[in-house]
Formats: C-alpha cells, sequence, structure tokens
C-alpha cells in the first residue's frame, strides 16, 4: 500500500532481535530492571566520588531554611538546578549519606528512563522498541552517568524529559490544554533538574518533521515557542554560573572560532565512536590539543559535514538516518565546544556528556538491526540479540566496577591516562584522608609536573606536608597557590596555619583573617582563628571563635571539643560539660577526646568521672602516652597506687620522660 506524502509511517510489526516486540509491555519494562540491577551491581557498593559532597546535601542545607536557600539563593548549591538538590535534599532526609540508596535510586532512575525511551518509541511506531531501549540500558557508556552518585541529574532529568515528551504527544493528537499544561510542567521540571534538557523543543519539532515529512507554523511550532524562551533562559543561567561561580572562563578555555569548530568534530565522532565500540572507556579521557595548522583535525569537520550533507540528500528516501543525526547533534551541541565547561579545563569529553544524546543513535541502531533481523529465521532474532546485550551487559558489569571503589577509578583512569593531572589531584585528596598522606605528596608532585601552575594542587601539596610535619616546606606551595588566585580561601587558610607552626603567629592570624574576609562562612578557617588566639592568650576570643564554628557546622567535632577545653580553661566547667559531651557524640572512637574530656574532669575535682574518660581513651589508643599519663595521675589522686603505677610506667616507656 502506497503511503502519501506527510503521512506518519505506520508501525512495523517485524520482531526486534531479541523478540521483545511481542512481549507485554509491563514484562518487557521488569526484564530492563532486572538486567540494569544484575549490570550495575558491582557499583552499589561504590562510595562518593570527586563532587559528590558538592551535590549530596550540606549540614547547612538540609532544614527547611536550606531547602529555601536552594531555591532562591545563586550560589546556594554547586550549580542552580533546584529540583535535582531538591531531590537530594529529599533523599538525605530518607537515608542520610547511605551511598548504597543513592547507588540504587540512580540504577532505578536509569532503568525508569529505559522504560519511557522503550514506551516513546513504540508510540512513535519505531521498528525495536524496546530493542532500543535494553540497548540503552545495558550500554557501557551510560555506566558514568548512573555509577556516578552527582550523576542523578542526568538520570532524573532524563525521566522528566521523555515524561514530557510522551505529554506532548498525547497533547499532539487531541490538543487539549491540559495536556499541553502538563507537558510545560513535566519540561520545566527537567530544566530545572540539568539544562541539556533544553534541547527537548527541538527534539520535537525534528520527531514531527520526520513524522509528517513538513513543520506547519500553527500545528508545530507555535506551541512550543515558549519552551525555546524557557530552554534559552535556562542556558543562559547555566552558562553564567559555568563562568563566574565555577570558573569555566579565563585562558585554559580561549579558543578560536575555528578552533570550537574543529574541536565540535572531533567531539561528535568521538562519541558516536564510543557508541558502536564502547572500548578504553575512562572516567577522564586525554585532554586534546586543538590546533588548526595539523591537516589532520579538519577531517572530523569535513568527515561530519559530508555525512549531514549525505544524510540531506538521502532523505528523500527515508528521513529517520537524518532525524536521529540532528537529534544527536543538536543534544550534544552545548558540550561540542561552542560553550564553554568547567569540565574542558582537562578533557573535551566525558561519557556523561552523552547520556542523553545517546538515545538518537540507540533508536536508529535498534530500527535498522530490526529491519535486517526480519531476513533471519525467528532463533536467529533472540540469538543475535541476546548475544548482543549480553555483551553490553559483560561491559557494564566490568565498567561499572571500577566505580566500585573510588581509589580504584582513580587508578584505572591513571593506568589509562598517565597525563592526568587530575587523577593525581583526586587521588592525592583521597590518600591523603585515608591517611597515606605521603603516598599522596607524591602524586601531587606529579600534577604539578603535568600542570605547573595548578592553584589546588599547590595548596593540596602545602596541606599535606604540614599535616606530616613539614609546615617550612608547606609555605612556598601555599604562597605560590595564592599568587596564582589571591582569593583562594582555602590556601590563606592554610598558609595561615603553616605560619603559626614555624613561629609567626602575627602573619599567621593575618591570613586567617583574610580568609574569613573572603569566606565568611568557612568554619575551618574560623576554628583555626580560634586555635591561633587560644594559642597566643586571648581564651575568650578564641572561644567565641570556636563558638562560631560550630555554628557554620553543627557537626563539627573538633570545635565542639576545644570550646568545652576553653570554656574549662576560664573557670566556666559546668558550661564546658554540654560541649565534651556533644563532641564524643560525633565522635565516639575519638582518643583525644575522652583525653581531653578527661583532663577537664580532672581539674573541675570529679577524678571518677574522669578515670572513665582516661580508660576509654586508652583502650581506643593504647600507644597514647598521654592518655596513660593521665590515667595515672587520676588513679593517683583517689588511692589506686598500684594501677596508677603501671599506667605511669607505660607511659614512659611510651614517650621516655613523660611526667
Amino acid at each position: 500500500m502506497s503511503r502519501r506524502p506527510g503521512q506518519t509511517p505506520p508501525a512495523v510489526a517485524s520482531p526486534a532481535p531479541a523478540g521483545t516486540a511481542s512481549w507485554p509491555a509491563g514484562w518487557v519494562c521488569a526484564l530492563i530492571f532486572l538486567v540494569a540491577f544484575v549490570a550495575y551491581l558491582p557499583a552499589l557498593s561504590g562510595g562518593f566520588l570527586w563532587d559528590d559532597a558538592g551535590h549530596v546535601t550540606r549540614a547547612d542545607l538540609r532544614s527547611w531554611t536550606g531547602l529555601g536557600r536552594i531555591w532562591f539563593e545563586f550560589g546556594a548549591t554547586q550549580q542552580y538546578y533546584p529540583v535535582l538538590h531538591s531531590a537530594f535534599w529529599i533523599e538525605h532526609q530518607l537515608w542520610g549519606d547511605s551511598t548504597l540508596c543513592y547507588h540504587l535510586l540512580n540504577v532505578l532512575l536509569h532503568a525508569s528512563g529505559a522504560c519511557l525511551f522503550g514506551l516513546l518509541l513504540r508510540r512513535l511506531a519505531v521498528p525495536g522498541a524496546w530493542f532500543a531501549a535494553l540497548l540503552f540500558a545495558l550500554h557501557p557508556v551510560c555506566v558514568e552517568s548512573v555509577a556516578w552518585i552527582s550523576e542523578q541529574k542526568n538520570t532524573l532529568s532524563l525521566v522528566f524529559y521523555l515524561c514530557a515528551a510522551l505529554a506532548y504527544l498525547r497533547f499532539d493528537q487531541d490538543r487539549r490544554g491540559a495536556r499541553y499544561g502538563l507537558a510545560t510542567g513535566l519540561f520545566l521540571l527537567a530544566l530545572l533538574t540539568k539544562t541539556v534538557t533544553a534541547s527537548l523543543p527541538a527534539a520535537l519539532l525534528v520527531v514531527c518533521w520526520w513524522r509528517r515529512g513538513r513543520l506547519e507554523w500553527r500545528r508545530d511550532v507555535l506551541p512550543l515557542l515558549p519552551w525555546f524562551v524557557l530552554g534559552v533562559a535556562s542556558g543562559l543561567v547555566t552558562a553564567w554560573f559555568e563562568r563566574k561561580l565555577i570558573g569555566a572562563q579565563g585562558a585554559d578555555f580561549d579558543l578560536s572560532v575555528v578552533q570550537r569548530c574543529l574541536l565540535a568534530g572531533r567531539v561528535f565522532w568521538f562519541y558516536l565512536g564510543k557508541l558502536g565500540w564502547p572500548a578504553d572507556l575512562i572516567f577522564i579521557y586525554p585532554h586534546w590539543t586543538v590546533d588548526a595548522s595539523v591537516w589532520w583535525q579538519w577531517l572530523f569537520l569535513a568527515g561530519a559535514l559530508a555525512l549531514l550533507a549525505g544524510l540531506v540528500w538521502w532523505r528523500r528516501r527515508q528521513r529517520g538516518p537524518l532525524a536521529a543525526a540532528l537529534l544527536f547533534g543538536g543534544t550534544l551541541f552545548p558540550v561540542l565546544g561552542f560553550v564553554n565547561v568547567f569540565p574542558f579545563l582537562f578533557s573535551y569529553v566525558a561519557d556523561h556528556f552523552q547520556y542523553l544524546a545517546s538515545l538518537a543513535v540507540f533508536a536508529l541502531a535498534a530500527a535498522g538491526l530490526t529491519r535486517a533481523a526480519v531476513r533471519l529465521p525467528h532463533w536467529g532474532r533472540y540469538t543475535g540479540g541476546a548475544a548482543l546485550l549480553t555483551a553490553l551487559g559483560a561491559l557494564t558489569w566490568a565498567q561499572s566496577g571500577t566505580y566500585g571503589d573510588v581509589v580504584t577509578l582513580y587508578q584505572t583512569t591513571l593506568e589509562r591516562n598517565p597525563a592526568c593531572w587530575m587523577a593525581h589531584n583526586n587521588l592525592a585528596m583521597l590518600l591523603a584522608s585515608s591517611g597515606r598522606t605521603t603516598e599522596a605528596v607524591a602524586h601531587l608532585e606529579q600534577a604539578l609536573r603535568l600542570r605547573p601552575n595548578f592553584a589546588e594542587g599547590e595548596n593540596n601539596l602545602g596541606d599535606d606536608l604540614r599535616q606530616l610535619g613539614r609546615p617550612q616546606e608547606a609555605i612556598p606551595h601555599l604562597q605560590h597557590a595564592l599568587k596564582l588566585q589571591p582569593a583562594y580561601a582555602e590556601a590563606r587558610c592554610n598558609l595561615g596555619v603553616a605560619l603559626l607552626l614555624t613561629g609567626h603567629p602575627a602573619e599567621g592570624i593575618a591570613e586567617l583573617t583574610e580568609a574569613l574576609r573572603l569566606k565568611p562562612d568557612y568554619a575551618m578557617a574560623r576554628y583555626n582563628l580560634g586555635l591561633a588566639r587560644a594559642e597566643t592568650g586571648h581564651p575568650d576570643e578564641a572561644i567565641r571563635d570556636f563558638a562560631e564554628a560550630v555554628r557554620l557546622n553543627p557537626n563539627f567535632g573538633e570545635a565542639e571539643l576545644n570550646w568545652g577545653i576553653g570554656l574549662a580553661i576560664v573557670g566556666r566547667f559546668p558550661e564546658a560539660i554540654a560541649h565534651f559531651d556533644r563532641a564524643l557524640e560525633l565522635e565516639p572512637a575519638s582518643p583525644v577526646a575522652h583525653c581531653s574530656y578527661g583532663r577537664a574532669l580532672a581539674g573541675a575535682g570529679r577524678a571518677a568521672d574522669a578515670i572513665r574518660q582516661y580508660e576509654k581513651a586508652v583502650t581506643l589508643d593504647p600507644g597514647s602516652a598521654d592518655a596513660h599519663l593521665g590515667l595515672a595521675l587520676a588513679l593517683h589522686s583517689v588511692g589506686r597506687e598500684p594501677e596508677a603505677e603501671a599506667h605511669y610506667r607505660e607511659a614512659i616507656r611510651l614517650r621516655p620522660g613523660s611526667r
């Protein structure tokens, strides 16, 4: 039967290679959830990665007031995605910092997105709709978006994006205002989760053209104009955030128009290549040098333009390939190089950048394989489809395994991309936080060899050297960090501490004061200023600083402890008790906290209570000379001489000269 130009293409009845076309939608969705869970099982044990702390709700945003700040205060969150951060806010109320729950939710959202994708393709009568959904659910290029908690912005925005698309297609069918309102609301939710979804109105126009062969102003374009306005506004806000608050500006982002065009051509083929052959996937890919004088770099752009020209010509026979190319390239536009995004500092490409764009390629691939499978026997369709999906699932399993441990993730990145200075820096931060500071220093030194003027690396190296008891060596690195970034509050704070440790209290206090001027809510700087004032004989000012540090960070155990110590020193022990108790509530396994509390109790004449605290300190850290000596003195005060003598001897053994 012939079809008139512009008539909606009929559904294709041929089964998908995996044989899923005839299955009930509920069963296929259940299968998608099952295979996604199995494929991502190794990632479920993973912890927080790189910028997860900037997405999982901070302590100062966990109240109802904090929720209001998420919506109405620019800069309160890492990016202005209030729906995303509201979701994180709710999640933290439900399960706190449980990474397992965040990972499970991301897998569920990814599987939900795959199911919605299949339903959308079925509505559009695209052959192999469910096969495309399974390809998306199991393709390893999606691992970065699913296994990285921060990328809930991808998985959640995809759900809103596809729901909005489905609602709009229903509106396009019956033109009911309620459906249009629902679709618009869902689109707005998608935008406020991640701005890349601004491509949806353009994508819907492409779909309308593909279905009917033409676009009509009143029917197709006019209803989507408000969506275009919302999308452009959202994009401008995000671009401003990237430049002004995240730092996507400066010499590292200064590319000419020609360079940006060359970059766009290469990025397009890179992403298409990873979808077709998902080998050597890396968390951080090598950073390319874009050079217009190198002839082969022009081939990517020329190839992309040639492909586009060929598809425009081919549209007379089939519109599908051109529609897929427009959807893929158009959705990728924000990361093709024409707009600055912060990750361009260390790599022009990342797997999570093409999460949404990849849908067009999966749809085209599934439709092509479905039509080709018609020539195969029935068993061949099942076998071929199952083999492909199994291979993709195995690759996803292996790739998600690298996200099961954050140290393994960065080590794997460095094995495949040894020149990745950012991975050296991030791995060093992890090593330092786990007490492996000497190893961290080696990675930071390598990062600075690869990128000499790296302010964050200089600051981290200075801080690690200070922790290793080498503050004099730390000072030049911290000063260099401040030369590169004079408004770097963290480097000011660390330099202040290093100066205090090297016998320069006035200069140290000045640096800490400047750090607080630059960042008034910087709890660590306020805490360190309190320590400095205590050391220089100003206990009342120190107490106020510790109190302010706790106000800024209610879970700051060290500040609570020193607040209690300060109050005890000035004779306000009854007030100090609550702060010692709170410090131990926050850090019950801290021998220092137990020992300090014991010392204060002994000074207040409460020897029995002091003994209990010292005993806990000794149990937690049997190698602490201070704990043994304090316990010996407390035992002596109540006449328990044999026990006191034993602990006194142990203190002398651990630290000769103790008394």
